[in-house]
């Protein structure tokens, strides 16, 4: 079969090492009977390992060569679409359960599938990323560090957010210029009652002008919806806990 050359378009950039994809499989620990979705196969490298362990296995590719390359394999439901298009929803009804979510994602637009998950959340029962180590410190962050941000507070409300181990460009063909990093999250099975897209809104603002105190921002935002609660605005936002911001979510 043809090589099949990284397109920059699409942010590819294979796993080649062995003793990684080993460790990458056996954190993700696959059962018989899971309903597994892996974004972004490309040549195969998880997809062939988790494959041993488990079937059925759907995969979602956006590259209509290395679409094709799975279709001939003949034991793999092959979605060709982006990722961003894909109603998880639907796929778990298709299986009758939950989904057990893979994938190393393309880390152009790693964000923007993170949150289009996060909308799928009630039909996951966990998800294992390849990502850029910097988003990884930045979803597994707490209050008080420089990476602690809204990415933070957005992904930790909904998830317990673990960094699992790190990655080195040179397991990579062609190698990225960045580290990268497994990262697992497990949806809360009880999460808090509130209105996401009001947590969502506040917390934009919140992290607008990080460094300054957040009478400067959020006070602001919350004169203007005439809140009459308690909440310390004599700190940055990224001093706030998730918990606080939640509590506070939940008043409005």
């Amino acid at each position: 079969m043809a090589q099949h050359i990284a397109r920059k378009r699409f942010g590819q950039h294979f796993l080649t090492d062995r003793a990684i994809i080993e460790g990458i499989v056996d954190a993700i620990a696959p059962e018989a009977g899971d309903a597994m979705v892996e974004i972004g196969p490309g040549l195969g490298a998880m997809t062939l390992p988790l494959l041993q362990r488990i079937q059925p296995l759907t995969v979602i590719e956006l590259d209509r060569d290395l679409a094709a390359r799975m279709r001939k394999r003949g034991d793999v439901e092959v979605i060709e679409s982006d990722v961003l298009k894909v109603d998880f929803a639907e796929l778990a009804r298709a299986r009758g359960k939950k989904l057990r979510v893979v994938g190393n994602l393309p880390y152009n637009i790693s964000t923007p599938i993170l949150f289009h998950l996060l909308g799928f959340v009630d039909h996951v029962v966990d998800q294992n990323f390849m990502l850029q180590k910097e988003v990884v410190d930045r979803m597994a962050a707490s209050p008080g560090n420089k990476d602690y941000g809204r990415l933070t507070v957005m992904l930790q409300w909904r998830y317990t957010v673990e960094s699992v181990f790190d990655v080195p460009p040179e397991a990579f063909d062609p190698p990225p210029r960045v580290d990268s990093a497994i990262v697992r999250m497990i949806p809360f099975d009880q999460p808090p009652a509130l209105d996401a897209k009001l947590l969502e809104e506040m917390v934009q603002v919140a992290f607008s002008q990080r460094r300054k105190l957040l009478r400067h921002s959020l006070g602001h935002w919350l004169t203007e919806r005439n809140f009459a609660g308690h909440f310390d605005l004599q700190r940055r936002a990224e001093e706030v806990p998730v918990t606080e911001f939640v509590a506070l979510a939940q008043q409005l």
